[in-house]
């Protein structure tokens, strides 16, 4: 039962770790730019986006699908590196635990 106990103790300072990271991760942000530059997305911890720069140049109602194609560029640059700042977060968290394939942290 010792084990059990020590098991359930375990269990709840990695929750209260995790919620602790959640909220570390929320105050991240990561900025993905496409264009040379010329369209910047940034984007927090949950993957919300907070925020969209285009410079003027790009603004030709001639072009509107480029300028469509460089945000979504853009916004998924921004969620990989928030990705892998969340991996990175998490492999200290869990101290390089391997998951099982396909299960990835936090759920």
């Amino acid at each position: 039962m010792k084990n059990l106990s020590q098991l359930m103790k375990q269990a709840q300072e990695m929750q209260s770790k995790m919620t602790e990271l959640q909220e570390r991760l929320e105050a991240n942000e990561a900025t993905g730019n496409a264009g040379g530059g010329m369209v910047q997305v940034t984007v927090n911890g949950k993957q919300a986006v907070k925020a969209v720069k285009i410079d003027p140049a790009l603004i030709d109602p001639e072009e509107i699908e480029v300028l469509e194609d460089l945000i979504v560029a853009a916004a998924n640059a921004a969620r990989t590196k928030m990705e892998e700042q969340v991996q990175k977060e998490m492999q200290g968290l869990t101290g390089g635990l391997s998951l099982p394939p396909g299960m990835k942290l936090p759920f």
